[in-house]
Formats: C-alpha cells, structure tokens, sequence
C-alpha cells in the first residue's frame, strides 16, 4: 500500500490567532505603510482582508487526497493518456506573500483507474491556496496524483508570472517561470514525455526533463 503521508497537509495546527487579531495585524501593517487607518477607506479594510485570507488560504483546511479516493474501473480497458491542461492557478510567494498567477497541466496514465477530471484540479487548487514555492507545489501535486492513484507515470508543468518579481525588487514583467515534475513513464520514456509536452504546447524550459 502506498504511503501517503509525504502528501497529506502539513498542518501541525499551532493555534491560530482570534480574527480579532487578524485584523489588528492589518492594522498595524497599514499604519506601517504610512496611511491612517481611522480615514473612511481603510475603515473596514482589516475584516475585508480577515475575510479574502479565508478564501486565499482554505488550502490549509483541504486534504488532496479526499479528492482522489473516488475512482472509476469501468473505463473499458483505456490505458492512454488523459491530460487536463490550462488549470488555473491562484497561489502566493512565501517569500513576499505577493500573488502567483498562472497555470498548470497535468497528465497521468491509468493503471487500472482513473478520477474525475475536476478532482484534479481540485488537487492542484488546495495546494494553490497555501503560501507556496513553485517548484515545491509542483512536485507536491505530482506525488499526491502519484501516491493515490498508482498510475504508470504522472506529469506535472505549471506555469506561472510571480509578482514579487514584476512588482517588485527587477521589476521585470512577461517573465514566466516553468516547472516540472515527470514519474513513471513521463520520466523514463522520452516519447511519452515528448507526447505531454506537445499536447501542453511543448514548454522549452521542460523539454530536457
């Protein structure tokens, strides 16, 4: 049986702090930035940002692997290759807390089952909403897919713009960053890996994966 722990959530739940003060830390960083938090606009900014916090980051709460525990035998015997491309991403730098846009394409070849499509991007969007790193998050959704499922091989390619990198520090927009992951049969057979990355539009940066 395969061990799942390496993609469970790590959440080793240390208490988290009151949404009071949650909004009090807002507060503070508002004041820090040199505005008054007393004036009309910035009034109720701490509970709007308490508020989108809970949507950004519901990925802690998520467990992946619930997602990819129903599955289907009756596919009729098909082996190939199923892809589900362009899955939006929605993630934040843990660096700078600064947004991550952009999107992911996965592909997996069933042993002997296969899952829904939309829990795949369910997969890809609970490790989204945490603070991530690119290449982290990308091999976590790789092995998650790998370790539940036990295909014959599992690829994953995000692409992605980092705002702390066009906001900030070289301000350099249109900078896109690739990342992979092959297992299996995408990392050992170089035309099935060539078959995802044509399909996925054939980034340059992973073709020598």
């Amino acid at each position: 049986m395969a061990d799942l722990r390496s993609v469970k959530p790590k959440t080793a739940k240390a208490e988290r702090p009151s949404r009071e003060e949650a909004e009090d830390a807002v507060r503070t960083l508002l004041r820090w930035a040199g505005d008054d938090i007393a004036r009309e606009g910035l009034q109720d900014t701490p509970g709007r940002v308490a508020r989108a916090y809970e949507e950004w980051f519901a990925g802690y709460d998520d467990d992946p692997i619930e997602y990819l525990q129903r599955t289907f035998e009756e596919v009729e015997g098909y082996d190939e290759m199923v892809l589900l491309k362009n899955i939006r991403v929605e993630s934040f730098c843990e660096h700078h807390m600064a947004p991550i846009i952009g999107k992911a394409h996965i592909g997996y070849l069933p042993a002997a089952r296969v899952v829904g499509i939309s829990k795949l991007a369910r997969v890809v969007e609970t490790y989204a909403r945490r603070f991530q790193v690119q290449e982290k998050m990308t091999a976590q959704i790789a092995h998650c897919i790998q370790d539940v499922l036990q295909p014959r091989g599992v690829a994953v390619v995000i692409e992605a713009a980092h705002q702390c990198m066009t906001t900030r520090g070289v301000h350099k927009p249109g900078v896109t960053m690739v990342t992979s992951q092959m297992l299996g049969a995408f990392r050992n057979d170089p035309m099935t890996r060539r078959e995802f990355l044509t399909i996925i539009g054939n980034p340059a940066s992973v073709v020598g994966d």
